[in-house]
Order: structure tokens, then C-alpha cells, then sequence
């Protein structure tokens, strides 16, 4: 006699590798165990999704937590809370925060602090520097490490390796793919006399697609010289898409909502220092080339960029406000909505979201809805119109840039390990986040 399932998500639509097709999931000890037919399965639970879609787990690849030290904009519980919130079942932590996660130690300390308090699942990105370059290779394969990540231009935080040289040390020690903040420092120093005062628009003449262009193109070519693998994040201009379609054997590409969302023709008028991020939010002609970029199929992934801060701090006169914003939360919502507007398939934003995320880093056991595999399931109502609000945001800093915007497709769902640890907008389960598993990194224990 077959063993009961602990949960059946019931009369959905499953959108996976094999298509979209009406399917029942049924899930057994954190996994998933059958897909199809399972009207009359015996289970312990059963929950029902007709005129639902279930979608493989989201994973966001580049979120800020901002803990340890600034945890006051964000901690690792409100950012993971917000994850769930937004349909998001796993994320990969940025490595500048205070102390910087550049040793084994502020590792360690990561993952202890996530350990069942986060609501999600998780990894971490060690920051690559000149000082710990010789560490990497190392570093890299502990239990919990998403890779290595190295900023070449500044951004919040000082983690930053301007010089080729720099970079060449850490690509030829490390043997897992690397991402990049991609702006050429250089070029930052000698256009900061462009920003000006109380204009937070000069900030995408100051950060110029320029500065973005040359810094990409120099990872490539130091990527080739070493044989390394590169993940370039946050692409915001059309000549980066053009030239890195040529480039995908050593390359692999993030894009964002807000880099293909916001216009900056008219969202700094309309948002101010809100949309100050970096690299810049930039005109219409570069997000028109950003979503061709995604149709002609050099875009890998999504990633959030969730970097939050306080709205105080935000209201600082440019330039002495930060550059960040939220984007967990929102990520599946706003893509939603540019699935029911046409302008990318369905199937093609659970590539972007989790099929992709597994194929660049590696993600063992999620990326897929298949037997054998995590449980982390997404549930969508593709249909439902909702108008996003700031009250609905559950990061600390308290707002979206796209407050006010009504959007089609929403977030019903979040199951993580088989865990509904968000249904119809309530947390439905205490935190049980653990370290996301890699591939390349298997232990014993992760083999069970």
C-alpha cells in the first residue's frame, strides 16, 4: 500500500520543463513525490489550487539583508519575510555588509544567524578581495557559499576591486562561476563632477552606460584570459545586451524588474532618489534593448537587487542619498504582470526565475517541480488584479517604488521543502530556512 502523502496541491496548473499541464503535486517528507492524478491519493492534507498555476520555487540570486550592521534598513528574518511574501522560495545574500563576508568566519556567522529564522531558503556570496584572493578557492566550496561576488565599480559598502590585476588573481583561483558588479571605477572618479546637487537624475549621466560597457568588456576579456566563468549582474544598457550575445560561452547575464520596469525619462521626475540605484536606472531606449536582450535569449536570469534603505535615508538631497531599493517582494508580481501584458511567456519567466538559477550555480535538488526534488513550489493566480501598496511591503524600510501601480498576476503561495510557509498574504509556518545545497560543493550529509 502506497505510503500517504503529508500534502496534495490539488486541481493546479503545473508549469515545468515539460510544459503546462492540469496535475495534482503530491509531497512526502519535504519532497516532491508524484505528479498527476491524484484525486483519490490518501494524504494527510490537501490543499486546493484549481485556477491556480503552481510554478517551480522562485529564486532571487542577488538580495541585500543587510545584517549584520545595517540592521536597521533590513535583517535577515524581515528580508526573508518579504521573500516569502512575494512568492519567493530561496535567495543568494550580498556580501557587503558589516563586517563584510570576506572569511570563513562572517560565513559562519551568516548561516548561523539564517538557520531557522529565516522564512525562505538561502546561500550567501563571499566577496572577493585583493586580501582574501588567495583564500577563494577555499572559501568558495564551504557549505552555505553561493560563490564568489566581486565589486569592480563602488557601490554601497567598500568591497571593491577596481584593477584587472586584482581581478585576474581572484578568477584564477577560484573555479565556480563569479558575478560582478560591473562599472568601471576609473570612469566613476573622473565623471563625479557630472552629479548634480539636488538632481538625482545626474546620477545616470554620472554612472554613464559607458562607464557599465567598459567594465563588462573588460571582465570578458580577463575571463577568457584565465578560463573562468562569469555571471555579469544587473545589466542597465542596450550595448551590454548586444555585446555579451556574443560572449554567452565565458558569460552568463542578470537582468532586473526595475531595469526592465522603470523608464528613467520619467521616473526620476516622478520618483526622485526612490529610483537611485546602481547602476542607474536609465531612458526608454535602454530598457527597450534590455527586453530585447531577454526576448533574444542572452538574459539568463532575474534577480531582485533588493537593497533597502530607510526612507529618511532616501530623502537626503542627491548625491548624498543612497542608491537601493526593494525589489523582493515585488519581483514575481511585477513579472506577472509583463507575462499577462505579452511581453514575455510564462515559461519563459520560470527559466528566468528558477530552471536558470539551477543551470548557472548548480542548485541541487531545486529548479524544477519533479519527483525527487525540494518541494518549493510557487503559487500564482495569473488572473487576479491587486494594487501594490506600501503597507503591503514587509521589509523594514516600509516602501516599493511601485506603490500605487496595479498589476495582474499575484503571489497566492509560497511553499519551501513542502512547507506553506505564506498562503493568501499570512505567514502559515514558522521559519525553517536552511542553506541552499550546490552540486559542486556535496557532502556527505547533503547526499542523504
Amino acid at each position: 500500500m502506497a505510503e500517504p502523502f503529508d500534502l496534495v496541491l490539488s486541481g493546479g496548473t503545473i508549469v515545468n520543463h515539460d510544459g503546462a499541464h492540469a496535475a495534482d503535486l503530491g509531497i512526502r517528507a519535504g519532497r516532491v513525490a508524484e505528479i498527476g492524478d491524484l484525486s483519490n491519493a490518501d494524504t494527510t492534507e490537501r490543499q486546493d489550487c484549481r485556477g491556480l498555476h503552481l510554478l517551480p520555487g522562485v529564486i532571487d540570486t542577488q538580495v541585500h539583508f543587510r545584517e549584520p550592521g545595517l540592521d536597521h534598513k533590513e535583517d535577515l528574518e524581515s528580508g526573508s519575510r518579504a521573500a516569502v511574501m512575494g512568492g519567493v522560495t530561496a535567495v543568494f545574500e550580498m556580501p557587503n555588509t558589516d563586517p563584510q563576508t570576506v572569511t570563513e568566519a562572517a560565513l559562519a556567522d551568516k548561516i548561523a544567524r539564517a538557520r531557522h529564522r529565516m522564512h525562505c531558503d538561502f546561500a550567501f556570496w563571499v566577496g572577493g578581495t585583493h586580501e582574501n584572493a588567495g583564500e577563494l578557492a577555499r572559501l568558495e566550496r564551504l557549505p552555505g557559499a553561493a560563490g564568489i561576488k566581486v565589486f569592480v565599480g563602488s557601490s554601497t559598502g567598500s568591497l571593491l576591486v577596481e584593477d584587472d590585476a586584482g581581478v585576474r588573481a581572484i578568477l584564477k583561483n577560484i573555479r565556480r562561476r563569479a558575478a560582478f558588479h560591473a562599472e568601471d571605477e576609473p570612469m566613476l572618479r573622473e565623471r563625479r563632477g557630472l552629479r548634480v546637487p539636488g538632481d538625482p537624475s545626474s546620477h545616470s549621466v554620472w554612472r554613464s552606460p559607458e562607464a557599465a560597457l567598459k567594465a563588462t568588456q573588460r571582465l570578458v576579456a580577463l575571463a577568457r584570459e584565465t578560463g573562468a566563468r562569469i555571471h555579469i549582474l544587473h545589466i542597465s544598457t542596450a550595448e551590454e545586451m548586444v555585446y555579451l550575445a556574443d560572449h554567452k560561452d565565458v558569460a552568463s547575464v542578470e537582468v532586473t524588474p526595475h531595469h526592465l520596469t522603470l523608464d528613467g525619462d520619467e521616473a526620476y521626475a516622478r520618483l526622485g532618489t526612490l529610483v537611485q540605484m546602481n547602476p542607474p536606472v536609465r531612458g526608454g531606449g535602454h530598457r527597450a534593448g534590455i527586453w530585447r536582450g531577454l526576448t533574444q535569449g542572452v538574459a539568463d536570469i532575474l534577480g531582485s537587487d533588493h537593497a533597502p534603505h530607510t526612507l529618511a535615508e532616501k530623502a537626503k538631497p542627491y548625491p548624498d542619498s543612497p542608491s537601493g531599493m526593494t525589489g523582493v517582494q515585488t519581483l514575481v508580481p511585477m513579472m506577472l504582470d509583463h507575462v499577462n501584458a505579452g511581453r514575455l511567456s510564462l515559461a519563459r519567466f520560470v527559466d528566468l526565475t528558477s530552471a536558470g538559477p539551477k543551470r548557472l550555480f548548480g542548485i541541487a535538488r531545486k529548479g524544477r517541480l519533479s519527483a525527487g526534488y525540494d518541494a518549493d513550489v510557487t503559487v500564482v493566480d495569473l488572473k487576479r488584479r491587486v494594487t501594490i501598496r506600501n503597507e503591503w511591503i514587509a521589509s523594514k524600510c516600509g516602501w516599493t517604488p511601485y506603490d500605487g501601480v496595479t498589476v495582474t498576476g499575484w503571489p497566492v503561495g509560497t511553499l519551501v521543502r513542502g512547507r506553506r510557509v505564506m498562503w493568501e498574504g499570512a505567514l502559515s509556518d514558522p521559519s525553517q530556512g536552511e542553506p541552499v545545497v550546490f552540486e559542486e560543493t556535496l557532502s556527505a550529509s547533503d547526499k542523504r
